[in-house]
């Protein structure tokens, strides 16, 4: 496949979708955690995606990497708020492990790409 742009990369594209769930999601949580939970779920898994289409336009293998590291926090982070959600009843076990398996493929993806580019950087040396 030809990769033209960030949207064409498989990495983001798993977490693209991995988002819109996570967003819809949120959208079920009490009203009262809108400033809390419901933000920082929906930021933190906005976050993996902006840092992929960012370490892309950088156009420095080494950057590139480091941007998608972040992303990989950002994967942690959102799994973190999953459990918040699972510890105070607003998913259940069955959703939780949903989310979970999900974000394991995301970082699957991610790390794949991530080691794409060390290999690039390592062959432009």
């Amino acid at each position: 496949m030809d990769v033209r742009s960030f949207m064409d990369l498989d990495c983001w594209k798993v977490a693209r979708e991995f988002r819109n769930r996570i967003s819809m999601l949120a959208k079920s949580f009490p009203v009262e955690e809108k400033y809390g939970l419901t933000s920082q779920i929906k930021r933190s898994s906005r976050s993996v995606t902006a840092n992929i289409a960012e370490g892309y336009g950088r156009f420095h293998h080494q950057e590139n990497i480091q941007f998608c590291r972040m992303s990989r926090g950002s994967l942690t982070e959102t799994l973190d708020h999953l459990t918040v959600a699972l510890d105070e009843k607003y998913i259940s076990e069955d959703q939780f492990f949903d989310f979970k398996t999900e974000l394991e493929r995301c970082l699957k993806v991610l790390n794949g790409y991530i080691n794409y580019l060390r290999k690039l950087k390592s062959s432009t040396k």
